[in-house]
């Protein structure tokens, strides 16, 4: 019997499966939150999940609203300073995948979370890169997860906040000491992944009930799809009941309940 199941439950949980136990993942605040601790409810116990104030191996009972949340810090097996975090762990190479959310991505996986329109007048202000810009370029690979739209996948972005492969592809090329880069971009209607030679991003993978036509319509570039496209799998009954019940927690708590 199939499953009931929404299509941001689908993009969390598509997301939550890509990290693996015993990763080391510096975690952004949003979508890539919930996944990653969803990812740590079910199937990756072991993963170390890090934020940008300076909490290691933070295991939250709810979603922090943001990176100062005490939650963060009352869970963490220890909290660093942030100059010790960036410095020793993420420019140390001791983090193997960073999760980010963004507001615009484009063909090339560059993201922007700094504005809309002409940089010297600005249709909207963004909230900014924060330490995105450091996560994507030092950690060993980048996981990205947004709702699809053409408002979010733009062509090319107006502001590059943190790099994916430059403007051209070739963004990362010959620079020593730097990540992979971005690897998977999971939204609410497939999953996509650079083409290993122009780095141009591909759907690899469509949700069940998703069309070629949907994600067309959503992106806006004439996006390439893998020549074996797979289907992802359907959520599980035990994934969709402890995301449902982190989301209800996670209610009760900011609603203070």
């Amino acid at each position: 019997m199939s499953l009931e199941y929404t299509s941001a439950e689908m993009m969390s949980v598509t997301a939550a499966r890509a990290l693996e136990n015993g990763m080391t993942c510096f975690v952004g605040i949003g979508l890539p939150s919930e996944a990653a601790n969803l990812a740590r409810l079910t199937h990756a116990p072991d993963v170390v999940l890090i934020y940008e104030s300076g909490t290691l191996q933070t295991k939250p009972e709810v979603l922090p609203l943001s990176i100062g949340d005490g939650e963060l810090c009352e869970s963490a097996l220890t909290t660093v300073s942030v100059p010790e975090m960036f410095r020793y762990w993420l420019q140390g190479g001791k983090v193997s995948v960073g999760f980010l959310g963004t507001a615009q991505i484009d063909r090339f996986a560059n993201l922007n979370t700094t504005l809309i329109g002409d940089y010297h007048d600005p249709k909207v202000r963004l909230p900014g890169g924060g330490g995105a810009p450091e996560i994507a370029t030092n950690a060993g690979e980048v996981f990205v997860t947004l709702k699809h739209s053409k408002r979010a996948f733009v062509k090319d972005v107006d502001f590059i906040t943190t790099l994916g492969f430059g403007r051209d592809g070739k963004g990362r090329d010959g620079v020593p000491n730097i990540g992979r880069g971005p690897t998977r971009v999971i939204t609410d209607l497939c999953v996509m992944k650079p083409d290993p030679e122009t780095r141009e991003l591909v759907v690899v993978s469509l949700h069940p009930n998703v069309s070629r036509e949907d994600v067309i319509e959503a992106t806006g570039w004439e996006i390439r799809f893998a020549d074996t496209l797979e289907t992802t799998p359907e959520p599980s009954a035990r994934e969709l009941e402890i995301l449902r019940e982190l989301k209800a927690r996670t209610e009760r708590k900011h609603a203070g309940e």
